[in-house]
């Protein structure tokens, strides 16, 4: 019997390929401006300097991935922005805590090494890093035949970040007649593509003859980690809240401080073309607020003093504007009137 017939690379695994992937990686990674102390790519474990300007160093950490998008990516062959999701859907959630990034890591696992995608996949993640201010030091790519269908993979991402230990936002510091301030999304970021998805083959529509849905259904995650750190260096804000899956209701509810409510003014918010969109393809305005951030994709909660200070840390496309504020009552978030989808 030839035994030589059995090789790794016959079973579906090329060792040759994944090399060549991560010598890429240690490429584009290292092209990052600034000093680095270690070179991680490539090793069994990455290793990194805590900053010593914080006093007391607390670490956070997060990890999510971008669901079912990557299925939106799959089937127009587009792969340049999911990496910019990937980074923004964990670090959006550190700054939460009062944190700035520090490193990030990312986990692909892939039916097939393919160079082109993985390469533009990287690409993103990279970007992302970048926009966060933050180091991509490892990784891990996996390829498994057999527990992917052809031209199937998923993403994964982990992020560190660190805080002061007097800066960390807690809901203490959240007060009655706070204002709730709506921080505009890119657009869907990385929430409900499941719904999405069904909605599109329900209605049989094909993404890759609509130019519009083309456009929006891969707009990256906006990452909001350089406007509010600078404004949790400031002291300007008292909380804040990452709009994901959940949304409004869900994701304030977790900020709000015992015998506290938000009250949220629906007619406030500002909603984009996509939302519109899929709200007049037939989705409750109930589902709509429960699945999608419908254009606000990070909320903040300040002192009404210093709206205006606050304002100026954001570009006219995310300027901040407020949807409603803290009272005394019940632990839970309350939605007055409703978003006009029509405006």
């Amino acid at each position: 019997m030839n035994n030589r017939k059995f090789t790794y690379k016959k079973s579906g695994v090329n060792i040759t390929a994944a090399d060549s992937f991560v010598n890429f990686i240690s490429k584009i990674s290292s092209k990052k401006k600034g000093k680095k102390k270690f070179s991680n790519i490539g090793g069994f474990g990455s290793i990194n300097n805590i900053p010593n300007y914080i006093k007391n160093p607390q670490i956070v950490a997060c990890t999510d991935g971008v669901g079912t998008k990557i299925e939106i990516a799959n089937s127009l062959n587009k792969f340049d922005t999911i990496g910019i999701d990937l980074v923004a859907m964990s670090v959006n959630d550190l700054i939460v805590q009062g944190a700035k990034p520090l490193l990030f890591l990312d986990y692909i696992s892939i039916n097939k090494i393919n160079l082109h995608k993985l390469k533009s996949i990287i690409k993103g993640i990279v970007d992302g890093c970048n926009l966060s201010g933050c180091s991509l030091v490892g990784g891990e790519t996996a390829e498994m035949p057999g527990t992917y269908e052809k031209g199937k993979f998923d993403i994964a991402g982990f992020a560190v970040g660190i805080v002061d230990r007097n800066k960390i936002l807690t809901k203490k510091k959240i007060k009655k007649n706070n204002l709730i301030l709506a921080v505009p999304s890119s657009g869907l970021h990385s929430n409900g593509y499941s719904l999405v998805r069904y909605l599109l083959n329900q209605k049989e529509i094909n993404i890759k003859k609509d130019k519009f849905l083309k456009s929006e259904l891969l707009t990256p995650t906006k990452i909001y980690v350089k406007e509010v750190t600078n404004l949790i260096d400031k002291n300007l804000i008292n909380g804040c809240a990452n709009i994901t899956g959940g949304g409004l209701s869900d994701n304030i509810r977790r900020i709000l401080p015992k015998n506290h409510l938000a009250e949220i003014n629906l007619n406030k918010i500002k909603t984009k073309e996509i939302f519109k969109w899929l709200k007049k393809k037939g989705i409750s305005d109930r589902e709509m607020l429960k699945t999608f951030n419908c254009g606000v994709g990070f909320c903040l909660v300040i002192k009404e003093k210093n709206l205006k200070r606050v304002q100026k840390y954001f570009n006219k496309d995310y300027k901040p504007y407020v949807i409603g504020k803290i009272t005394k009552g019940k632990n839970k978030v309350k939605l007055n009137g409703s978003i006009n989808w029509s405006k």
